[in-house]
Protein backbone atom coordinates (compact mmCIF):
# COMPACT_ATOMS: atom_id res chain seq x y z
CA UNK A 1 0.00 0.00 0.00
CA UNK A 2 1.26 3.50 -1.09
CA UNK A 3 -0.05 6.96 -0.17
CA UNK A 4 0.15 9.53 -2.66
CA UNK A 5 0.92 6.82 -5.37
CA UNK A 6 -0.87 8.89 -8.49
CA UNK A 7 2.24 11.19 -9.56
CA UNK A 8 5.51 11.99 -9.31
CA UNK A 9 7.79 9.99 -6.66
CA UNK A 10 5.16 7.85 -5.54
CA UNK A 11 3.75 6.92 -9.21
CA UNK A 12 7.27 5.92 -9.92
CA UNK A 13 7.46 3.67 -6.64
CA UNK A 14 4.20 2.04 -7.83
CA UNK A 15 5.14 1.22 -11.51
CA UNK A 16 8.42 -0.38 -10.80
CA UNK A 17 6.85 -2.23 -7.63
CA UNK A 18 4.13 -3.45 -10.23
CA UNK A 19 7.05 -4.50 -12.59
CA UNK A 20 8.52 -6.42 -10.21
CA UNK A 21 5.09 -8.47 -9.33
CA UNK A 22 3.54 -6.70 -6.52
CA UNK A 23 0.43 -5.89 -6.24
CA UNK A 24 0.33 -2.17 -5.51
CA UNK A 25 -2.65 -0.88 -3.75
CA UNK A 26 -2.26 3.55 -3.88
CA UNK A 27 -5.65 4.42 -2.35
CA UNK A 28 -7.32 7.58 -3.97
CA UNK A 29 -8.17 11.01 -2.00
CA UNK A 30 -11.84 9.66 -1.44
CA UNK A 31 -10.75 6.00 -0.24
CA UNK A 32 -8.02 7.21 2.22
CA UNK A 33 -8.27 11.23 2.97
CA UNK A 34 -4.82 11.48 5.12
CA UNK A 35 -6.13 15.15 6.35
CA UNK A 36 -9.04 13.52 8.31
CA UNK A 37 -8.31 11.09 11.31
CA UNK A 38 -11.98 9.22 10.60
CA UNK A 39 -11.08 8.53 7.20
CA UNK A 40 -8.00 6.73 7.93
CA UNK A 41 -9.78 5.08 10.76
CA UNK A 42 -12.38 3.95 8.38
CA UNK A 43 -9.59 2.64 5.71
CA UNK A 44 -7.89 0.68 8.46
CA UNK A 45 -11.37 -1.12 9.53
CA UNK A 46 -11.98 -1.68 5.83
CA UNK A 47 -9.01 -3.09 5.26
CA UNK A 48 -8.94 -5.49 8.50
CA UNK A 49 -8.56 -8.89 7.79
CA UNK A 50 -6.44 -8.63 4.55
CA UNK A 51 -3.78 -6.33 5.52
CA UNK A 52 -0.40 -5.35 3.79
CA UNK A 53 3.06 -6.49 3.49
CA UNK A 54 4.58 -3.56 2.39
CA UNK A 55 3.45 -0.01 3.71
CA UNK A 56 5.00 3.25 1.98
CA UNK A 57 3.77 6.27 4.01
CA UNK A 58 4.97 8.69 0.40
CA UNK A 59 2.43 11.46 0.53
CA UNK A 60 2.65 14.98 1.90
CA UNK A 61 2.57 18.37 1.74
CA UNK A 62 4.72 21.85 1.96
CA UNK A 63 2.98 24.52 1.96
CA UNK A 64 6.02 27.38 2.39
CA UNK A 65 5.72 30.48 4.36
CA UNK A 66 8.05 32.87 6.71
CA UNK A 67 8.32 31.17 10.46
CA UNK A 68 6.33 34.22 11.59
CA UNK A 69 3.32 33.89 8.99
CA UNK A 70 3.19 30.14 9.49
CA UNK A 71 -0.94 29.73 9.62
CA UNK A 72 -2.14 27.57 12.48
CA UNK A 73 -3.96 25.29 9.83
CA UNK A 74 -1.36 25.08 7.66
CA UNK A 75 0.81 24.05 10.75
CA UNK A 76 -1.88 21.23 11.90
CA UNK A 77 -2.60 20.28 8.27
CA UNK A 78 1.12 19.91 7.10
CA UNK A 79 1.71 17.62 10.85
CA UNK A 80 -1.26 15.59 10.08
CA UNK A 81 -0.57 14.48 6.45
CA UNK A 82 3.50 14.10 6.81
CA UNK A 83 3.60 12.73 10.46
CA UNK A 84 0.14 12.05 12.38
CA UNK A 85 -0.95 9.79 8.93
CA UNK A 86 1.73 7.79 8.69
CA UNK A 87 1.69 7.13 12.67
CA UNK A 88 -1.65 6.40 12.15
CA UNK A 89 -1.15 3.69 9.24
CA UNK A 90 1.62 1.91 11.29
CA UNK A 91 -0.29 1.37 14.32
CA UNK A 92 -2.90 0.30 12.38
CA UNK A 93 -1.52 -2.19 10.10
CA UNK A 94 1.31 -3.51 11.31
CA UNK A 95 -0.61 -6.00 13.40
CA UNK A 96 -1.07 -7.88 10.32
CA UNK A 97 2.73 -7.57 9.64
CA UNK A 98 3.40 -9.22 12.94
CA UNK A 99 1.52 -11.60 12.69
CA UNK A 100 2.63 -13.02 9.49
CA UNK A 101 5.98 -12.16 10.95
CA UNK A 102 6.90 -9.94 7.95
CA UNK A 103 6.54 -6.78 6.24
CA UNK A 104 8.37 -3.65 5.43
CA UNK A 105 7.52 -0.20 5.74
CA UNK A 106 9.50 2.79 3.92
CA UNK A 107 8.21 6.04 5.27
CA UNK A 108 9.18 9.17 2.61
CA UNK A 109 10.59 12.20 4.43
CA UNK A 110 13.18 14.56 2.90
CA UNK A 111 16.85 16.19 3.05
CA UNK A 112 14.63 18.90 4.73
CA UNK A 113 14.55 17.25 7.80
CA UNK A 114 18.07 17.27 8.19
CA UNK A 115 19.25 20.36 6.57
CA UNK A 116 16.93 23.43 5.72
CA UNK A 117 16.20 26.61 3.96
CA UNK A 118 13.77 29.61 4.04
CA UNK A 119 9.65 28.84 4.38
CA UNK A 120 9.96 25.35 5.38
CA UNK A 121 9.87 25.46 9.33
CA UNK A 122 7.11 23.61 9.28
CA UNK A 123 7.87 21.22 6.59
CA UNK A 124 11.18 20.28 8.05
CA UNK A 125 9.71 19.64 11.71
CA UNK A 126 7.05 17.64 10.57
CA UNK A 127 9.67 15.39 8.32
CA UNK A 128 12.38 15.30 10.97
CA UNK A 129 9.26 13.90 13.41
CA UNK A 130 9.00 10.98 10.70
CA UNK A 131 13.01 10.34 10.94
CA UNK A 132 12.00 10.00 14.90
CA UNK A 133 9.02 7.88 13.71
CA UNK A 134 10.74 5.72 12.24
CA UNK A 135 13.33 4.96 14.54
CA UNK A 136 10.96 3.85 16.84
CA UNK A 137 9.18 2.10 14.76
CA UNK A 138 11.87 0.15 13.82
CA UNK A 139 13.14 -0.59 17.35
CA UNK A 140 9.86 -1.83 18.48
CA UNK A 141 9.18 -4.04 15.06
CA UNK A 142 12.31 -5.65 14.90
CA UNK A 143 10.95 -8.42 17.01
CA UNK A 144 8.40 -9.78 14.54
CA UNK A 145 10.76 -9.36 11.02
CA UNK A 146 9.55 -5.82 10.47
CA UNK A 147 11.72 -3.44 8.86
CA UNK A 148 11.33 0.20 9.00
CA UNK A 149 13.32 2.58 6.88
CA UNK A 150 13.19 6.82 5.88
CA UNK A 151 14.29 7.90 2.72
CA UNK A 152 15.16 11.50 2.77
CA UNK A 153 15.07 12.32 -1.10
CA UNK A 154 17.10 15.62 -2.76
CA UNK A 155 15.80 17.56 -5.51
CA UNK A 156 13.78 15.61 -7.80
CA UNK A 157 12.08 16.04 -11.12
CA UNK A 158 8.54 16.27 -9.87
CA UNK A 159 5.82 18.77 -10.38
CA UNK A 160 6.11 20.01 -6.89
CA UNK A 161 9.70 20.91 -7.44
CA UNK A 162 9.45 23.11 -10.19
CA UNK A 163 6.30 24.18 -7.94
CA UNK A 164 7.47 25.32 -5.35
CA UNK A 165 10.97 26.80 -6.85
CA UNK A 166 11.74 29.28 -9.69
CA UNK A 167 14.11 28.26 -12.71
CA UNK A 168 16.39 30.95 -11.68
CA UNK A 169 16.08 29.10 -7.75
CA UNK A 170 16.70 25.37 -9.33
CA UNK A 171 19.77 26.79 -11.98
CA UNK A 172 21.35 27.96 -8.59
CA UNK A 173 20.21 25.00 -6.56
CA UNK A 174 21.78 22.39 -9.41
CA UNK A 175 25.31 24.12 -9.33
CA UNK A 176 24.95 23.00 -5.61
CA UNK A 177 24.42 19.42 -6.36
CA UNK A 178 27.81 17.53 -6.77
CA UNK A 179 26.28 15.53 -9.67
CA UNK A 180 25.14 18.77 -11.61
CA UNK A 181 21.31 17.63 -12.16
CA UNK A 182 18.03 16.76 -10.33
CA UNK A 183 17.54 13.26 -9.43
CA UNK A 184 14.73 11.61 -11.28
CA UNK A 185 12.03 9.45 -9.75
CA UNK A 186 12.85 6.14 -10.47
CA UNK A 187 16.25 7.06 -8.92
CA UNK A 188 14.32 6.96 -5.64
CA UNK A 189 11.72 4.43 -6.78
CA UNK A 190 14.84 1.47 -7.10
CA UNK A 191 15.96 2.42 -3.13
CA UNK A 192 12.26 2.55 -1.48
CA UNK A 193 11.98 -0.91 -4.08
CA UNK A 194 15.16 -2.78 -2.24
CA UNK A 195 13.92 -1.37 1.33
CA UNK A 196 10.66 -3.00 0.62
CA UNK A 197 12.42 -6.44 -0.95
CA UNK A 198 12.89 -9.84 0.74
CA UNK A 199 16.79 -8.87 -0.73
CA UNK A 200 16.49 -6.76 2.35
CA UNK A 201 17.06 -8.76 5.58
CA UNK A 202 19.17 -6.53 8.01
CA UNK A 203 18.64 -2.76 7.10
CA UNK A 204 16.27 -1.13 9.14
CA UNK A 205 15.66 2.20 11.12
CA UNK A 206 18.11 3.82 9.05
CA UNK A 207 17.23 7.57 7.86
CA UNK A 208 18.55 6.90 4.10
CA UNK A 209 19.83 10.63 1.77
CA UNK A 210 19.94 10.01 -2.17
CA UNK A 211 20.38 13.55 -3.09
CA UNK A 212 23.28 13.39 -5.64
CA UNK A 213 25.92 14.80 -2.50
CA UNK A 214 24.06 17.93 -1.98
CA UNK A 215 23.90 17.58 1.66
CA UNK A 216 27.71 16.56 1.95
CA UNK A 217 28.69 20.45 1.35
Amino acid sequence: MITGGSRGLGAAMASLLEDQGVEVIAPTRDVLDLSRMESIAAYIASEQGKGFDIIINNAGINLLNELTHVKDEDWQIMLQVNLTAPMALIRGFSPYMKAQKWGRIVNISSIFSLVTRENRSAYSATKAGLNGLTRTAAVELAPYGILVNAVCPGYVETELTFVNNSPEQLAAITATIPLQRLAQPHEIAKLVSFLCSEENTYLTGQTLVIDGGFTCK
